[in-house]
């Protein structure tokens, strides 16, 4: 995820370079829109060792499960623009002790649950997952900076549906020492409200956990760590303890996510009221029915852009980025956000590694006007980035998106995929 302002809202790991690790992607920005360019989006992959889609297996299990989990865009903390956030249960795993936590960000382009501990009550107390006899901790990068933090099983449960006993990441738990130095070199640190301008990051992409077979062979940097009292050395992770994304833990509807956006005008909305469903092809209200299937990478989540007589082959569709990022000389740039003079609209074709593709439009607005006014949804926010297209939040309004988990049945084939 990024944020466009200090950059993200989204998860950004940065391990796109090896093999078997991924990374989210995302970003978001405050009302000013300053601040510092973020780095391209990689949703994370956490493969798992899956085999790639080899053959057509369109058995999907039906439900009738509640799956409608409300979303909403609007005066999120530090007054961040198109930050999409729900609420989430989290819970001691098979107890009913529980606490429900509001202003979580809501990212298809990262996969867990992040939870600042300051959001969490006291009485929530979390057991610790180990990692090589120490406790576990984690470096989650984003192309905003770092969230560091333990890792701790909860049951987590919204809309009716439950992931049970899976880890999740405690931000800036006191329980554990300082950062290590790789991680927090890695950018500004996002361990308060005010820096995370959320109360944490529900990470619903492409894969059923966040690094996969990369971590679980080997101690990689500024992914996951063994902590005593004093230090943390980087370590292995087995997969089973890696974070998980929430819906892939599901009984059922547990093979991706829809998020269905009203469209907004292009001076932007005041807020936004929404729907992240749970499942595809599982229950009438998740069909992919009129929808365009543009399957992504297996092992980094990315499709493929062409807009502007540019090629970008790092694309993704990512709810936790708040601007559609990209670099063009085609849009003057006001700090780090385009600023046409007037609204303008530009063309894309976004193809899947099958070959399929869709056309689309898009605007660009005026940065500066749209900061001005008091809105916080829009549809035509877009920021330069170094390489890339981030098709961020402004995409994904008066559309429903689908993000299909990496070998995951649906009556399309098994994912990863997005289908709009």
């Amino acid at each position: 995820m990024k944020f466009a302002f200090r950059v993200p809202t989204l998860l950004l790991f940065v391990c796109a370079i090896l093999a078997g690790c991924g990374g989210g992607g995302g970003s978001s920005s405050n009302e000013s829109g300053t601040g510092s360019t973020p780095s391209s989006g990689t949703p994370s992959s956490g493969t798992s060792g899956a085999p790639s889609n080899t053959a057509l297996d369109t058995s999907v299990p039906q439900s009738n499960v509640p799956n409608v989990q409300p979303v909403a865009v609007g005066v999120s903390p530090g007054m961040t623009r198109n930050m999409l956030t729900t609420s989430v249960t989290v819970c001691m795993a098979g107890t009913g002790t529980c606490a429900t936590i509001d202003d979580i960000q809501v990212d298809t382009g990262s996969n867990g649950l992040r939870i600042l501990a300051s959001a969490l009550p006291s009485n929530l107390a979390l057991p610790s997952v180990t990692s090589g006899g120490g406790v576990s901790g984690e470096c989650a990068v984003f192309g905003s900076g770092y969230a560091w933090g333990s890792v701790r099983t909860a049951d987590v449960r919204m809309a009716g549906q439950l992931a049970s006993s899976i880890p999740v990441q405690v931000i800036a738990d006191p329980a554990l020492p300082a950062a290590p130095s790789d991680c927090a070199n890695s950018g500004p640190a996002m361990l308060t409200v005010a820096s995370l301008h959320s109360n944490g990051i529900l990470g619903v992409g492409l894969f059923p956990v966040d690094c996969g077979t990369g971590c679980a062979n080997s101690a990689l940097p500024r992914w996951y760590y063994s902590c005593t009292a004093s230090s943390c050395t980087a370590s292995t992770q087995p997969i089973a303890h890696q974070l998980t994304n929430p819906v892939s833990s599901f009984a059922l509807d547990n093979n991706g996510v829809v998020i269905d956006l009203p469209a907004v005008a292009d001076t932007g909305a005041a807020s936004v009221s929404g729907s992240l469903i749970f499942g595809i092809g599982t229950q009438a209200n998740n069909t992919l029915a009129g929808t365009r299937v543009l399957r992504a990478s297996s092992s980094t989540g990315y499709v493929k852009t062409a807009s502007g007589g540019q090629t970008y082959t790092v694309s993704y569709l990512d709810s936790g980025s708040n601007g559609l990022f990209f670099h063009s000389s085609q849009f003057p740039v006001c700090g780090f956000w385009y600023c046409p003079s007037s609204t303008q609209t530009s063309n894309a074709t976004i193809t899947g590694t099958d070959g399929a593709s869709s056309s689309v439009s898009f605007d660009v607005g005026n940065s500066g006007t749209l900061f001005a006014s008091s809105n916080n949804a829009f549809d035509n926010l877009a920021g330069n980035a170094s390489q890339g297209f981030g098709w961020g939040l402004p995409f994904f309004y008066g559309k429903r998106i689908f993000t299909a988990i990496a070998a995951r049945n649906t009556s399309a084939g098994q994912g990863p995929f997005f289908a709009f």
